[in-house]
């Protein structure tokens, strides 16, 4: 369950206060992306800040895009009654995990759409302009 509000933990239970950005990108990352608890989906709707009620014990959080490749992965040991934050912002630059205290806590964090883009586009423009460039001009 997913909550717009600050939660107290359930018995036996732990909550995650999930803070997720927009990011740069035209189309806003939380909407296309796919929020993980140890391989369960959890439907956060958007950006902001959602309370997650998660079991105690050591889990997996990521974030992936929808085809399921991860985007930020970073792992949290949960116990009965506390509460813990995660706050995941996609950059322009790089994708990164911050806890409560602002301690990057990111284990993989995938480059952002627009930095593959650029050494994409770089590497295209090289083997273009700079390798078959001089064979046109030869033949």
């Amino acid at each position: 369950m997913v909550y717009p509000h600050p939660i107290a933990p359930p018995p036996g239970y732990a909550v995650l206060a999930v803070t997720v950005n927009r990011g740069p990108y035209i189309v806003p990352a939380p909407t296309t992306s796919k929020f993980k608890v140890s391989g369960q989906t959890v439907p956060i709707p958007g950006e902001g800040t959602w309370y997650v009620v998660i079991p105690p014990g050591s889990l997996d959080v990521r974030y992936t895009d929808f085809m399921g490749l991860p985007l930020i992965t970073t792992t949290l040991v949960a116990h009965p009654g506390a509460a813990y934050h995660l706050s995941f912002r996609f950059g322009g630059w790089r994708n990164r995990a911050y806890d409560g205290y602002g301690t990057d806590v990111t284990k993989f964090g995938l480059w952002s759409n627009y930095s593959i883009a650029l050494v994409t586009l770089g590497a295209f423009g090289l083997i273009c302009c700079g390798f078959l460039g001089p064979f046109t001009t030869l033949l």
